[in-house]
């Protein structure tokens, strides 16, 4: 069967139009009958090639996206399904990919997911068990069938044909928090993310930055812009960063608090300025747009639609208007005073200051690294050696509490048994991210602040990538694929299992199990 999305993203003619539902709580309440009565409506006019449908935003419970989905899909218009990470563990999300997989509904967003914040009798239990890469990982192995163990050998599966995407944001303001988003970028489409659609914001630069990113790093998968009709309710929201990811900037809400004084409150102008946002995604070369907006209606999409296309002629006379950088904002290519976008030229970051400082902890955490979790150098050999002997015997549940003893002190450890320390620059995605991100921020932080602890606790990759930089190698982010935790492992030794080769990392650093 035809997946009219995902055509309409690869044809290079074609400017790809999703239209954004949020059904929330509730199974036949109002917000779910509009949300169909939404899709019947883009089905029936042709232009629309998928509704997108949000997945529990805000980290509030709603209807399941996927059930949504399959609706749709019966009406004839493709759904683009929200998969998020937050309150599913593996098992739950391979299972949700076989039902839509069995239903025909095929276009994903992956995402981390919004913190979950509210549920029944009080705030809900997060999960994070998988990030968007891992779960790009298995979508991929279901498209190319996914091998299991069962009782008789290995089973391969029918394959599946899901077309995944994933968002990035590049409305950051500092280096390290930036970076940290394009590096989880290209692990995205590594492991299997096949289009790409931007956070919200309203800095045409940094919609230019993350265009000329992917070109430059050879990342050729369809891009997205994310289009809200942005009413001054909404950016005040924004504004005070109570929606993780979205950026108004005190500029932008001033000029909305000036245009909701019109007999019209404001609608002609947002309406004008999503026209105009339209244009200038055009002419950069997004493939497609990503319009979103609370109660908007079908006529409001055409204008938008048939607006943009006038003026995506002159697209570049639009620019000035979406000059609304974050204050002492990044950018990671230097600034094209002719245009007001971007040169080619990389941002010189040598001499910036770090986001965080990198503190003693780290410090003594290399040190004792190079010596002991280096395989083949210093006292890595006696170090297998000892724990090969306590492995197993009367001495194990002694040696384990002192590692977790030493562990708890300097880095909070949670005891998974699976370590990641070494991976983040002996930062801990267990026990310092809510979110328990092994492969990369979230879309989430502000200023290099955590979603979820606002100007309380930095993001760890902000942490991470500072450290990293101190000593030149904030590259090592970049370089390789963390796999999920072993629950396996809880509660046991992770030197043990790290120096006996039954960790993520044994593969990765050839560190076999010793022989019996």
């Amino acid at each position: 069967m035809e997946n009219r999305f995902k055509n309409s993203l690869l044809d290079k003619n074609t400017m790809s139009i999703t239209w954004e539902v949020v059904p929330g709580r509730g199974a036949r309440e109002k917000a779910q009958e509009v949300a169909m009565e939404a899709a019947e409506i883009a089905a029936k006019s042709g232009r629309i090639h998928a509704i997108t449908i949000t997945d529990n935003p805000g980290g509030n419970p709603a209807i399941l996206a996927d059930t949504l989905g399959m609706e749709m899909l019966k009406l004839g218009i493709e759904p683009l399904v929200h998969f998020t990470c937050k309150d599913k563990n593996r098992n739950q999300l391979e299972s949700q990919l076989y039902s839509m997989d069995r239903a025909g509904v095929r276009n994903l967003l992956v995402m981390t997911g919004d913190y979950p914040v509210s549920g029944y009798e009080g705030r809900p239990k997060p999960v994070f068990d998988l990030d968007p890469i891992h779960v790009c990982k298995l979508i991929n192995d279901m498209n190319h069938g996914l091998e299991v163990q069962g009782f008789k050998g290995t089973i391969k599966h029918a394959s599946s044909d899901f077309f995944p995407g994933v968002a990035v944001s590049p409305f950051k303001a500092n280096e390290a928090e930036l970076m940290a988003q394009y590096f989880k970028l290209k692990k995205k489409i590594a492991g299997g993310a096949q289009f790409v659609v931007t956070n919200l914001g309203y800095d045409a630069r940094k919609f230019h930055e993350v265009i000329q990113f992917m070109r430059l790093n050879n990342l050729n998968v369809p891009i997205v812009g994310n289009l809200y009709i942005l009413p001054y309710g909404a950016a005040k929201i924004m504004n005070e960063n109570k929606l993780p990811g979205c950026v108004v900037t005190d500029k932008l809400l001033a000029q909305l608090n000036e245009e909701k004084n019109a007999p019209d409150k404001g609608v002609e102008a947002r309406m004008l300025r999503a026209a105009k946002m339209y244009a200038f995604m055009k002419g950069m070369g997004f493939d497609g747009v990503h319009i979103g907006g609370h109660g908007i209606k079908f006529e409001q999409v055409e204008y938008i639609l048939e607006k943009g296309e006038e003026l995506s002629a002159n697209w570049m006379d639009y620019i000035h208007e979406f000059d609304f950088p974050m204050p002492d904002g990044f950018y990671l290519y230097e600034k094209d005073s002719k245009t007001g976008l971007n040169t080619e030229n990389l941002a010189n970051t040598k001499g910036r200051p770090l986001d965080t400082p990198v503190g003693g902890v780290y410090r003594v955490s290399r040190v004792v690294h190079n010596l002991m979790f280096e395989p083949g150098k210093n006292f890595f050999g006696l170090m297998r050696g000892i724990s090969k002997s306590v492995d197993g015997s009367s001495m194990e549940k002694v040696y384990h509490g002192l590692e977790h003893i030493a562990k708890v002190v300097m880095y909070d450890c949670k005891d998974c048994g699976d370590c990641a320390l070494s991976d983040l620059a002996y930062v801990c995605p267990m026990s310092q991210c809510p979110k328990n991100q092994r492969n990369g921020a979230c879309g989430g932080s502000y200023y290099g602040w955590c979603e979820v602890h606002p100007n309380k606790r930095k993001c760890i990759y902000v942490k991470a990538y500072s450290r990293l930089k101190n000593y030149g190698e904030e590259k090592q982010l970049d370089s390789y694929h963390v796999a999920p935790c072993n629950w396996d492992l809880y509660q046991t030794s992770s030197w043990i299992n790290f120096y006996l080769g039954k960790d993520h990392s044994a593969e990765r650093l050839g560190i076999k199990k010793p022989e019996k």
